[in-house]
């Protein structure tokens, strides 16, 4: 082995691209990433689609599958992909968990509840409705839906089109026999979906209006929607919850003996409704106690198994770096704060929460900021950088890793000016991390999981068309930048995240795992 430290920096949607336009990576003041590309090896990889698992290479990329890939150093099929081919060969209808699920709802109501929307990072609306039909040709009767919005994955404001297209496919299949409806809702980043315990106030808003419904109520979804927008001014993901009544009272409450599926297939955003459901150390205090049957679209914990019940197998990932690191008895570190530590630690380790090692394995965490992040673009980039070098600078760890969430975390809020800063806090911070490599004599590799920053605005058909913020990520290419690894070259060659893990084994000269893919240098 080596002697010489590897040092791999993620910097979150930082994506490439040469349109000017809404770029505030190529726009932003990036002294120190301009340097290192003038002067250092580095290429474009790909961080989305085929390249993570993702069935077509018209899906975006997202830091689950994208760090799943660069921690296990191989490309599994993913959520959107085991999803829908479950669906298409019907082995989802004939699983245990669905098989239960509608027998338990006979005679008593069928909830889902999921993000709305076709991004394919968290769901996909079509699994939605291919649940509902199914539903209801296997005899179920009352279906009720809890629409979480999205305006983060798809454009801010196109949650109408998704309302439209769920009541189109409900008012079709509602009969005599069959009565679906939307029962309540509100912005993913306001209800329900917290990740990481950042704001379990989040799930207790969500659980008060699906559960309980306790909120504002309305007469549609589409009023709620029209209201908040003209009343606050803000975009889908923000929005508060709404209850849909008739006669004054919910149409959906979640009862006794209901069954609830929650239709996201990505886990972080999942984890904590779930837990709340399967009474599994929820940290808040519910409004309203039910007794029903539970599942999540997959298991979003392997090891905590959480939650109880599932629909579709997620993929069994092996042979992570963390595994082979750990077998070679190498002292490792990971950082990031909250907003994407699980990505430098659960999903780097294959969807893994607990590590290893105890011994061999350092996680720190540094706790977000609670507030949307175009109001402090900075996040925790400077007290990540300083743990980082300190932890260079001991001399203690042979592979050290973080993620700087700026570029995607404020690419989200689709503040163009405020994402400009959030990249340039991350180059300010990486010649911290070049001068702490040079006196430890480090070897500094940079990259992204998927682009988000480099396309703020949605494309425009004509130059005098309005500009409109883009909130979710794209479809670009990521750079691969090698730094102080002295004579070394990237080879030729079509290369994506997968395949940076074998890359970094063959700079620290340890053997590369048959099953991984292959080295690009």
């Amino acid at each position: 082995m080596n002697k010489r430290p590897v040092v791999l920096v993620v910097m979150d949607g930082v994506g490439e691209s040469d349109n000017l336009e809404g770029n505030a990576v190529k726009n932003a003041y990036t002294p120190n990433l301009d340097y290192l590309k003038a002067n250092y090896p580095w290429t474009k990889i790909k961080a989305h689609g085929t390249a993570v698992g993702l069935p077509s290479d018209d899906d975006m990329g997202n830091s689950e599958v994208g760090h799943n890939a660069i921690g296990c150093g191989q490309v599994y099929s993913q959520g959107a992909k085991l999803v829908n081919e479950s669906i298409a060969d019907g082995s989802i209808y004939q699983s245990q968990t669905w098989r239960k699920l509608i027998e338990n709802a006979k005679g008593h109501t069928l909830h889902f509840l999921g993000l709305l929307s076709d991004g394919n990072v968290h769901s996909n609306i079509s699994h939605l409705k291919a649940m509902i039909a199914e539903a209801k040709a296997e005899g179920i009767s009352r279906v009720r839906v809890h629409v979480l919005m999205d305006g983060r994955d798809v454009p801010e404001t196109s949650g109408l089109k998704y309302i439209d297209e769920l009541e189109e496919l409900m008012a079709s299949l509602n009969d005599e026999s069959f009565d679906a409806r939307i029962a309540s809702g509100g912005g993913r980043m306001y209800i329900t979906m917290d990740r990481y315990e950042a704001d379990w106030e989040m799930v207790k808003r969500g659980w008060d209006c699906h559960v309980a419904g306790i909120g504002r109520q309305f007469e549609s979804a589409t009023e709620a929607i029209e209201t908040y927008r003209k009343e606050l001014g803000i975009n889908d993901q923000n929005l508060p919850e709404f209850v849909i009544v008739r006669d004054g009272k919910p149409v959906g409450t979640i009862e006794d003996h209901d069954s609830v599926i929650y239709f996201n297939f990505r886990g972080d955003r999942a984890l904590e409704i779930s837990r709340a459901f399967d009474n599994n150390n929820y940290k808040f205090e519910k409004s309203k106690e039910v007794d029903v049957m539970y599942a999540g679209m997959l298991e979003y914990d392997g090891d905590l198994h959480i939650p109880n019940n599932y629909l579709v197998n997620p993929p069994a990932i092996k042979e992570t770096m963390s595994e082979h690191f750990v077998k070679n008895n190498v002292n490792t570190y990971a950082i990031s704060e909250t907003q994407k530590f699980g990505h430098v630690t659960y999903f780097w380790n294959g969807n893994r929460s607990e590590k290893f090692d105890e011994n061999l394995e350092t996680w720190v965490e540094i706790k977000s900021d609670l507030c949307t992040f175009d109001l402090r673009p900075w996040m925790k980039s400077s007290d990540i950088t300083d743990q980082l070098v300190e932890a260079i600078d001991s001399k203690k760890y042979m592979f050290l890793r973080t993620n700087f969430p700026n570029g995607d975390m404020v690419g989200h809020t689709g503040n163009y000016e405020a994402t400009i800063i959030g990249v340039e806090s991350v180059d300010l911070n990486l010649k911290r991390i070049m001068d702490a490599c040079d006196r430890n004599d480090c070897i500094l590799l940079i990259t992204a999981d998927h682009g988000n920053a480099d396309e703020m605005y949605e494309k425009r058909k004509k130059e005098t068309d309005p500009i409109k913020p883009k909130t979710s990520h794209t479809l670009n290419k990521v750079p691969f930048i090698i730094y102080n690894a002295g004579d070394v070259t990237i080879k030729e060659g079509e290369f994506g995240l997968s395949n940076i893990a074998a890359t970094v084994f063959k700079l620290l000269g340890l053997e590369v795992p048959a099953a991984w893919d292959e080295a690009m240098i």
